[in-house]
């Protein structure tokens, strides 16, 4: 397939199913090996230094140290976007090229490449479908749902769904602990085993290798900040992605899976400079559309068909107002905040209409 230039349209989601833009959208999924080559060399080379500068600097006082970890986190962030790129043949040309490259990458993003890619497979193959939750997605309830659950239960979903554990806790736990052991992935067999006890090993090595060499204290100053704050990162955007006011929710009879793509992603349409240390991965509606779309293609996706940039977008002031967001109201088709509950709703659950448990 060419890369020619591809003329700007007017097509309208409105008027246009979604999976006609899956068809306009195939246009740009050539990856290019050499800017390809570019974008991961100016994320590594930056990731490195400054790890290197924070050893050093943790020689020179500890806050200094920790204060370039931190900085550290969106370079982090950014190759765990070129590794998910990989995970969809998006990256490299070549298939085994963008698998290798991802594996070791999954090394330093503490992400086991293969039970990674078959978890966000899942999450790209039912996506707003209210009857495949549980795999690669943030758990969300439907009202009926939460009302429904007994008051530990809620108690539970709540604490969950507290800005302090899913976007500080949890980012911790899901990364250095659950993705050691793929636990949901046991009926794949052996194969996501291998791919976590791979990654643990070669994990284990390169730590153990930087303790020898520079004592715990250094390693847990200069690596730990990092990864810490790179999960939290990571947790938002994929919160954001799909955690908004208008998102879209179908029980399977209703759902279509292009239209899940369109109007249950989001644009979140951030600052330039924090667009590429995310590797434009706010432009999810056109990732989800087309998941084979190297990233560094889809702000010229956006630039050629200027009806896409307004579908479902959102303002970094605008997503902090998602964070009250928590339950699926099937009635408004609106994610809605708990205080929207309303007493009839309760007594909906109790006498056991339509409560359907996730």
């Amino acid at each position: 397939m060419t890369d020619r230039p591809v003329p700007k349209t007017t097509l309208d989601h409105a008027t246009d199913p979604a999976r006609d833009w899956v068809r306009i959208l195939a246009r740009y999924r050539t990856a290019r090996s050499a800017r390809s080559a570019f974008e991961l060399s100016v994320t590594v080379v930056p990731l490195v230094v400054l790890w290197v500068l924070a050893v050093l600097a943790s020689a020179v006082h500890p806050l200094l140290a920790i204060a370039l970890s931190l900085s550290n986190a969106l370079f982090l962030v950014r190759l765990f976007a070129i590794q998910h790129d990989c995970g969809h043949g998006a990256f490299f040309a070549d298939r085994r090229v963008n698998d290798w490259v991802g594996r070791c990458l999954g090394v330093v993003t503490l992400t086991p490449y293969a039970v990674w890619r078959r978890s966000h497979s899942v999450h790209h193959s039912a996506t707003g479908n209210l009857e495949r939750r549980g795999i690669g997605d943030v758990h969300t309830l439907t009202v009926r749902e939460y009302c429904a659950l007994s008051p530990r239960g809620r108690l539970g979903y709540r604490a969950y769904r507290n800005p302090l554990v899913m976007l500080g806790l949890f980012p911790t736990y899901l990364f250095w602990i659950q993705n050691r052991f793929p636990a949901t992935l046991t009926e794949q067999g052996w194969r996501p085993w291998a791919s976590a006890m791979g990654t643990n090993l070669a994990l284990f090595t390169l730590l153990a290798s930087a303790v020898a060499a520079f004592g715990w204290t250094t390693v847990l100053m200069a690596f730990g900040p990092t990864t810490i704050a790179a999960a939290t990162i990571g947790m938002w955007l994929f919160y954001i992605q799909h955690q908004f006011e208008e998102t879209s929710w179908d029980r399977t009879d209703d759902w279509r899976i292009h239209d899940a793509a369109l109007h249950g992603s989001s644009h979140y349409d951030l600052p330039p400079v924090l667009g590429w240390l995310t590797a434009n991965i706010g432009i999810h509606h056109v990732h989800h559309l087309h998941a084979r779309i190297p990233f560094y293609r889809l702000p010229e996706v956006l630039d050629d068909h200027p009806a896409l940039a307004d579908i479902r977008r959102i303002s970094f002031t605008e997503s902090i107002g998602c964070l009250r967001l928590k339950l699926w109201d099937e009635r408004t088709r609106r994610l809605v905040p708990f205080d929207a509950v309303t007493h009839a709703d309760f007594r909906s659950a109790r006498s056991g209409s339509d409560a359907t448990m996730a």
